[in-house]
This record gives structure tokens, sequence and C-alpha cells, in this order.
């Protein structure tokens, strides 16, 4: 099978219980193509965060199983597990970034998985790193910022220190956790237009969770649906309706943007 045959992403039966009685996904099946801007919509609760952990195993499923690049994931161990993790970078809504460290300090800890344990410790970077750091941090136009502390930045400004981060992880795909939940309406497209760059400039995947519907419609490929841990409803942006609306979040009217979903 030649590589442009190979989904990044494909899930089969996936699902998650928590403390042996909270079911949080049930019997997912999703493919998910390479160079793909697929945006997973749904209501709170309805299992979009914890579908983007079981991805890269930041959360175990319960059961079914899920392939990176054609490498089953859920199966991997040890150093094989780890190799595949560093393929996945992943964006958090609440940044992750240490307040205390410089934005390239912040930017460099993407090197840290393919980094030997002692520089990790210490926090010792290349030469080569440190410019491919700063680079990044040009490229989501935080150039000449980067000995600012990340506590001296705005809340745009450290979420975009967080995607230069994944940036120089090297990643094939990248998990965006509602990426611009925790930022002002004037903010929001400054980020996912840099998180569009990373797909269609850099060819990655990228798997992102959103609840505002005008961002579902400006930066989405394809858009995938949860509704109680369940896969309900998929297909393009613009088929996007009252009657899809209802199907997802069992009203038709369109929900307002500025609520998390």
């Amino acid at each position: 099978m030649s590589g442009g045959d190979v989904p990044a992403v494909r899930i089969e039966g996936l699902g998650k219980v928590f403390d042996g009685r909270i079911r949080a996904l049930a019997d997912i099946n999703l493919t998910v193509r390479e160079k793909e801007f697929l945006v997973v919509l749904g209501l709170s609760g309805s299992g979009k965060s914890t579908l983007l952990r079981c991805i890269n195993r930041l959360v175990d499923a319960t059961e079914g199983h899920v392939w990176i690049f054609g490498e089953e994931i859920t199966a991997a161990t040890g150093a094989r597990l780890r190799e595949l993790r560093r393929q996945v970078a992943m964006i958090f809504q609440q940044f992750n970034v240490v307040r205390r460290h410089s934005a390239l300090i912040n930017v460099l800890s993407g090197t840290l998985g393919r980094a030997s344990l002692l520089p990790s410790l210490f926090l010792k970077f290349s030469q080569d790193d440190r410019e491919r750091a700063v680079a990044a941090l040009e490229r989501v136009g935080l150039g000449g910022r980067e000995h600012h502390r990340a506590d001296t930045l705005s809340g745009g400004q450290q979420q975009r220190v967080a995607i230069a981060r994944a940036l120089l992880q090297e990643p094939k795909l990248i998990l965006a956790d509602e990426p611009v939940a925790s930022l002002d309406p004037a903010l929001r497209h400054s980020v996912m237009r840099h998180i569009e760059a990373l797909n269609r400039e850099e060819g990655l995947t990228v798997i992102c969770s959103l609840h505002d519907v005008d961002l579902v419609r400006r930066y989405a490929t394809r858009v995938v649906a949860l509704r109680d841990g369940r896969l309900v409803w998929q297909g393009a942006p613009d088929e996007l309706n009252r009657y899809t609306y209802r199907e997802i979040y069992g009203t038709e009217a369109e929900p307002a943007t500025n609520t998390v979903m």
C-alpha cells in the first residue's frame, strides 16, 4: 500500500468508560484522510476531548482500535508508543505553557520528546533547535518576543507560542482541543489562521474541536459531530443547517457562537 493510500487516522469500535460506569465514547468508527482539516462538533460532555485524547493515548480507550498513519497506537508500548506520539502534537484550550519560562523555552520544549534524558532535565538545547524555535515564533507573528516570559503575553500570544511549540515537534498530525475557546472573539481568527497554515502550507493533518459555527464553516474541510459519546453526523461544512443542528444539538436553532459546545 502506498503512503497516499494510508489514512492519517483510522478508528474502529472506539469506546471509553471512566470509573467503570461513565461512558464517554461508544462505538466510534472514523477515518481521517491525510492533510484533512477535520472539525469535531458537539455539546459540552459529548466526548470531543476524550476522542482527541484517545487518538494519541493521553487517555487509554476501554475498547476499540486507533491507527496512526497505518500503525496501531492502541497496541503500541514502550519506545514504539513514544515514537508514534512524537508524530502527534496537541494544542490545548488553556495553552499549557510554562508561565515562568520565556516564549523561546516554551517552544523549545517541543523538542523534548526526541531529546536524551540529561539535556531534557536541564533544558539544554542545540543551536540548531534554538534557531528553529526563533523561526517558529516568527512564523506565528511573535518575532522579537522570544525572551519574553509567557506570563507577560496575552492569551492569544500564549496560544501562538503553543502552535510554534507544536511546529517544532515536527509532527504529522495536530490535535487541537478547543484551541480558541478561551480567547475573545476578535482573536479567534488570528489563532485559527496559524493552525490553518500548518494544514495548508505544511501539509499537516488537523483534527480540531470547535464550538463556533462560523469558525467551523471557515476552516473545516469536513465536520463530524458527537452526541452522548456517539458519532451522529458527518459532512461538509456547508451542509450544516437547521436539520443537522437538530440531529447534533436537539434543536433547529443555530447555536450561539459564544456558547461552549
